[in-house]
């Protein structure tokens, strides 16, 4: 069974998940929609009825175009792949919330993280015993895109059109991942800014989580700072830590000098990790997840749609609460 794509968007991430498609010797991109542009590539088309042909389409459009699409794909009789966040309002997240339960099984969210060996190395940990219990994890990426030419005229320095585009694209991940692995958030502070001064739209997110069974939580994303990718799992025995390329597991807690003090734990594990390696994989490990559940005739689980809307109701409240204040 070949399975033909159509494809909405065609530029930057609807190109990267373009191209993992048609890698799949089972899959075939028959359409590439935009409302109005002219799209060079034979596929292209401006009307999206085309689309209603093929077994699965792909939403890979800006944030606040997700509702519109769903709905206009109501009678669509095949699979959705869309890019997160799923919406942008309580309304809308109202919509998705009351689609009967055979549409839900037949719409892929791509929280992607969720197939990423930073996922497996955080359930790893969490499940260990090694590093004892974890009672707090930090997550830092950043990277200068704020300061880049062509950031102003994009639509994630438009603050009119997505405020909190760092959050909805970035913190959304990491976000949905430990709640996906720990559970339930009993409280949650939010806290953007725009460093870079550049665009309307805040560059910068700190989220601080705490769990009602669990480990604290930082979340810290930037377009403003110079390239970092750090991850630190604190347990009471030892500690995980990703920095520079590099995975160190260090144990056990009493571990001491000559004089007997506190000294680091010796060092257990050390390999090279690369996050965006990792955010490729992750990438196409979630594609090819779509795919097998459309060549199986598969239905996707619900969990994986109550996940992302819980994940998209918690970014949506946090955006709602913040404008408030």
């Amino acid at each position: 069974m070949v399975i033909k794509f159509g494809i909405i968007g065609y530029r930057n991430h609807s190109l990267r998940l373009i191209k993992i498609i048609e890698k799949n010797r089972n899959c075939k991109i028959d359409f590439i929609y935009h409302p109005t542009k002219k799209i060079t590539d034979i596929r292209g088309t401006n009307d999206l009825s085309d689309l209603f042909e093929c077994d699965a389409i792909v939403i890979s459009s800006p944030n606040e175009t997700h509702y519109n699409y769903i709905v206009e794909l109501e009678n669509f009789k095949g699979y959705i792949f869309c890019e997160k966040p799923p919406v942008i309002s309580k309304i809308q997240l109202k919509y998705l919330e009351k689609l009967p339960q055979r549409k839900k099984e037949k719409i892929f969210f791509n929280f992607n993280y969720r197939f990423s060996k930073l996922n497996q190395n955080l359930i790893k940990q969490l499940k260990s015993k090694k590093i004892g219990k974890i009672i707090q994890i930090y997550f830092i990426t950043g990277h200068g895109l704020a300061f880049k030419n062509n950031y102003l005229d994009s639509w994630r320095s438009d603050g009119k059109r997505n405020m909190h585009n760092i959050l909805d694209t970035v913190a959304i991940h990491f976000l949905d991942l430990v709640s996906f692995d720990i559970g339930i958030i009993d409280e949650i502070e939010y806290f953007p800014n725009n460093y870079s001064e550049n665009g309307s739209s805040y560059d910068t997110s700190n989220l601080l989580l705490k769990f009602k069974k669990g480990p604290l939580v930082s979340i810290f994303n930037s377009y403003a700072t110079s390239h970092l990718n750090e991850i630190m799992i604190i347990g009471t025995n030892g500690y995980f830590s990703s920095r520079d390329d590099e995975i160190i597991i260090r144990y056990p807690r009493n571990t001491f000098n000559n004089e007997g003090l506190f000294s680091p734990p010796p060092i257990k594990t050390r390999k090279k990790y690369n996050a965006f390696d990792d955010h490729n994989f992750s990438l196409m490990e979630s594609v090819n997840y779509f795919v097998k559940c459309i060549k199986t005739k598969k239905k996707i689980p619900l969990k994986l749609f109550e996940s992302s809307i819980a994940t998209n109701k918690v970014i949506i409240n946090l955006k709602n609460e913040f404008s408030k204040k």
